[in-house]
């Protein structure tokens, strides 16, 4: 990962802010994208002390606009981007009697619009530079339901529909696509989550950011399509 440009969404809370911190230690040099420029200039604070280079860009990914000029700093800044996180994410699980049209829209706009607008702008460039690699932690609601889950999933099934979507677009242009199913990772999604769950018993954001970390680095010359990583108690589940 050593001089490696890698642009994470989400990067300034829970899984994307420990894998900038986890590549941060591999000597990568990171683009941090999220809405709150205070809580990415935090995180921009530690990847710094890390030694490494980092630039922070506020960005609402579901803005086009602002994600094509998101992208122009970021190759301003570096000249290229080597590799793409989608951590941006938000969720609501309610029971379907209690689910709002403004829950759906949020979850879709960010969830599902929002990857597909950054994964699209950047991968275009990846494409016009060569290659690189987009890894998206889309969850384990990316493949299976549960009860409260209806938009929730509808916005992750979606994302997954499109990443795939463009693998099939770009298998000829050296960009390679990860979709990461992880279980219940204990990170600030679950602050306002209105159902009783076991924290304690979920992966840490450092076992996600690992997951990450391993997709990147595992196999140079292809790519790790997907990958499922779920707690101890909810095996093949």
């Amino acid at each position: 990962m050593k001089d490696k440009v890698i642009l994470i969404t989400g990067a300034s809370s829970g899984m994307g802010r420990a894998t900038a911190l986890m590549l941060a230690a591999r000597g990568a040099q990171l683009a941090l994208v999220s809405r709150t420029r205070a809580r990415l200039d935090e995180a921009a604070g530690e990847v710094r002390r890390l030694g490494a280079q980092a630039v922070v860009v506020p960005t609402d990914i579901t803005q086009r606009d602002q994600v094509s000029d998101m992208v122009s700093e970021v190759l301003a800044t570096f000249d290229r981007i080597d590799a793409l996180i989608n951590c941006a994410g938000v969720g609501v699980l309610r029971p379907i009697e209690h689910l709002s049209e403004a829950d759906i829209d949020h979850m879709l706009a960010v969830n599902t619009k929002g990857t597909i607008l950054v994964s699209q702008a950047v991968g275009l460039e990846m494409v016009k530079r060569g290659g690189g690699k987009i890894i998206t932690p889309v969850g384990t609601m990316g493949r299976y339901v549960m009860r409260g889950s209806v938009a929730y999933s509808a916005s992750k099934w979606g994302a997954v529909g499109a990443l795939k979507a463009m693998a099939t677009e770009w298998q000829r242009n050296n960009v390679g696509i990860t979709l990461l199913y992880l279980g219940g990772v204990n990170s600030p999604f679950w602050d306002h989550i209105e159902m009783r769950v076991q924290r304690e018993k979920m992966l840490t954001v450092e076992d996600a950011a690992r997951a990450i970390v391993y997709a990147l680095e595992a196999a140079p010359n292809g790519v790790l399509n997907e990958l499922t990583l779920q707690p101890e108690s909810h095996q093949f589940i």
